[in-house]
């Protein structure tokens, strides 16, 4: 078994695989600062709690966008599951190439969610990450990626709501009964909701204007994803575990390759 581990901005998201088989996933939190021993712990816990015995864990690999949190996750991996995982970075045999300026500030998720995204739907390809970020990457017929947009994420534009306006509440993102809302919160839920749908849709008929890529698919995932598809035609796939199958399938790339 082998442990993927997408260290996100807002969660640490884990999961199990026995060879191409997702067996489990679990989250914790990122903002909360833990030393290696915490980590270690926790995670052991939480493995065991999934009916998965630490000690089964042959390998593991980390996609990360926060640094901070690297050293101690690292030396919890290397005392607690005796592993020391492949950490995504220059170097790591993908199997995209990157058609970009500077390749090197490509996020880490973002091209584990196209390494997935083209391994399983071929390209040309569109992959949308609503994460804290919402992201939206292309990647051409023959694997190169050529262009990436950024956008704050719903729960960024949430929080920007209720923390920088007085008399705003904290509000539950989910699509609201209309959009002609009678009162606050729904007001709220249907101005994040269908604004994202706006955004998205918008982006994605731009991005096919001027790639001439009209043929393209355009595939989803992250948490708040599933809200999003499920409201446009402009999404084609939902795929909540598609950065855990990148990270899956970048970690035996790399075995092989130094099998070799």
């Amino acid at each position: 078994m082998i442990l993927v581990i997408d260290v996100g901005n807002t969660n640490i998201t884990f999961g199990v695989y026995d060879k191409d088989k997702l067996v489990t996933t679990f989250r914790m939190t990122t903002k909360i600062p833990r030393t290696s021993d915490e980590y270690g712990i926790l995670i052991k816990d939480m493995l065991l709690n999934n009916q998965v015995d630490a000690a089964d864990i042959e390998g593991s690999i980390i996609a990360s966008v926060v640094p901070n949190v690297m050293h101690a996750l690292e030396n919890a991996m290397a005392r607690y599951l005796h592993s020391k995982p492949l950490i995504i970075g220059p170097g790591t045999r993908t199997g995209i190439r990157i058609d970009t300026e500077n390749p090197r500030e490509i996020g880490a998720d973002r091209i584990v969610d196209l390494v997935a995204g083209y391994e399983k739907y071929g390209g040309p390809i569109l992959v949308l990450d609503f994460g804290t970020a919402t992201t939206y990457d292309l990647i051409t017929e023959d694997g190169r990626f050529i262009a990436g947009i950024t956008a704050p994420g719903i729960r960024i534009s949430a929080k920007a709501l209720w923390e920088d306006t007085a008399k705003l509440p904290e509000i539950e993102i989910k699509k609201p009964g209309s959009i002609l809302a009678g009162e606050t919160i729904s007001s709220m839920q249907a101005g994040l909701v269908y604004g994202q749908i706006g955004q998205t849709e918008y982006i994605i008929e731009q991005v096919k204007k001027e790639s001439g890529l009209h043929n393209l698919r355009v595939v989803a995932t992250g948490g708040l994803g599933r809200i999003i598809s499920d409201e446009t035609d402009a999404i084609e796939i939902y795929d909540p575990f598609l950065t855990l199958e990148g990270l899956r399938l970048i970690y035996e790339r790399n075995k092989k390759g130094k099998r070799k």
